[in-house]
């Protein structure tokens, strides 16, 4: 029975995908916000330290993120081609190796994070507020990577709707738990920073259990499928040809903002505080790229596994459209309230006036990244990745760390527009490769149409 993500109209579908993991993602970054608001009650240095943390704790989001990716990919690809039992097997397999992976990285992460957080700056009681909020999310690992991989088969299938419900609900229990477990109550002694980050742990915890149940409700995760829990050598070969180049892709995100997070550290407390406020802002209008990249993956993926290449092509010109009229809108509102939206999370004047110079810039950023992500995302659906790895190597390690350090000497703002320049300029690389080999695919296929 041939799926309707390779049936259905592909503007129908984008907006069945999309719109709930936008929706979702949005209440996700809110979560963050609200760890942020939360922070600066505590203290400047608090929320400094939720700024510095972010590099450090987006070695999580990167791994779990790209072994998704790539696991989605790999299931949607097998559900297109007709082969449900391939599906479950790979279901399983992205399991196991997710916990395996998540236990690895709790004791990697608490052994290295007072190395990694001197080398960005922290001592004495700096460093000391940094670890306790990490090590605590480090040692909650298994969670957020667990979570991500039972989203990754209800994503290969299409469904967003149930890790948008988990996000939203996560976000109101944030609000409760934030301030709960900072200032203490009901036999939960003050804990601080480190309230923060138990209350995300104990969230996706809560999370992992309601995914799970969807999964199972699926028919894809059943009895049978159990016993596909138990590592097998080619299922976890695939997972990690196609998972470990987006995890590595991701993870140099995460290297790329410690390395801006280290040129903007020479600017002090004030400017990395700035970055991670104007970040969490760019964040929120960047959401509806989060939605359409879903999309696209899935789409892309289940249709390249059915051999419908015109749809896989369509779904990409279809995500760039409502990309451009999406990023359009959130051009003007960022460029035009730049300082209204900083002013919520902080009184420093400081944090304000270099906050709003970077989002100034930044508005103007966004329709770049539509065309990265979107361009990546088609990639890993085609089976794909190792270019993703290759274009975040080049924008956010090597051409920035080059860039920034000439152009340092012109200020902080000489950073913010180093950014703009590294990043228009990889757009513009990944649109030229991925026409190359989407074009050579189709060639090799017979025509657009070959099934």
């Amino acid at each position: 029975m041939q799926s309707p993500l390779t049936t259905d109209p592909i503007p129908a579908l984008i907006h069945r995908i999309a719109i709930p993991a936008s929706i979702g993602f949005f209440f996700n970054t809110m979560f963050n916000v609200v760890d942020t608001l939360y922070g600066g009650l505590i203290s400047t240095q608090a929320l400094a330290a939720l700024s510095l943390s972010f590099p450090v704790f987006f070695i999580i989001i990167a791994v779990g993120n790209g072994l998704s990716t790539g696991t989605t990919s790999l299931i949607a690809n097998a559900l297109g081609a007709g082969d449900r039992n391939g599906a479950r097997l790979l279901a399983a397999q992205g399991i196991t190796f997710g916990v395996l992976v998540a236990v690895a990285l709790t004791l990697l992460g608490l052994s290295i994070s007072p190395l990694l957080f001197s080398i960005l700056g922290a001592s004495g009681d700096y460093l000391a507020t940094c670890l306790s909020y990490m090590n605590t999310i480090f040692a909650g690992a298994v969670f957020f990577i667990l979570a991500y991989m039972l989203n990754a088969t209800l994503n290969a299938q299409g469904d967003t709707r149930s890790f948008r419900n988990f996000l939203v609900t996560g976000f109101f229990l944030n609000i409760i738990f934030d301030p709960w477990f900072m200032y203490g109550g009901l036999g939960v002694p003050p804990l601080g920073i480190m309230g923060i980050a138990l209350a995300t742990v104990l969230i996706q915890g809560l999370g992992c259990a309601y995914l799970a149940r969807q999964l199972f409700r699926t028919g894809l995760l059943f009895d049978r499928s159990l016993r596909d829990i138990f590592p097998r050598f080619g299922p976890l070969r695939e997972i990690v040809y196609q998972g470990f180049p987006a995890s590595l892709n991701m993870l140099t995100v995460g290297v790329g903002i410690f390395v801006i997070t280290y040129f903007v550290g020479k600017f002090g407390k004030e400017a990395v505080a700035a970055y991670g406020v104007a970040t969490r802002v760019e964040q929120i209008v960047l959401l509806p790229t989060i939605g359409l990249n879903i999309a696209t993956l899935t789409l892309t993926a289940q249709n390249n596994g059915a051999r419908l290449f015109h749809r896989v092509r369509e779904t990409l010109t279809t995500a760039l459209r409502y990309g451009a009229v999406l990023m359009g809108f959130g051009t003007m509102a960022v460029f035009l309230l730049a300082r209204q939206l900083m002013a919520p999370f902080t009184s420093d004047p400081a944090v304000v006036e270099a906050g709003t110079t970077y989002l100034r810039i930044a508005a103007f950023l966004f329709y770049a990244y539509v065309i990265l992500y979107a361009h990546v995302a088609a990639l890993q659906g085609l089976k794909r990745p190792l270019f993703a790895l290759s274009i975040g190597l080049f924008r956010q390690i090597l051409a920035p760390a080059v860039v920034f350090s000439l152009l340092t000497s012109f200020g902080l703002v000489g950073i913010w527009w180093g950014i703009f320049g590294v990043n228009w300029t990889a757009a513009f690389i990944t649109i030229g490769y991925t026409r190359l080999v989407l074009g050579r695919i189709i060639r090799e296929a017979g025509g657009e149409r070959a099934r």
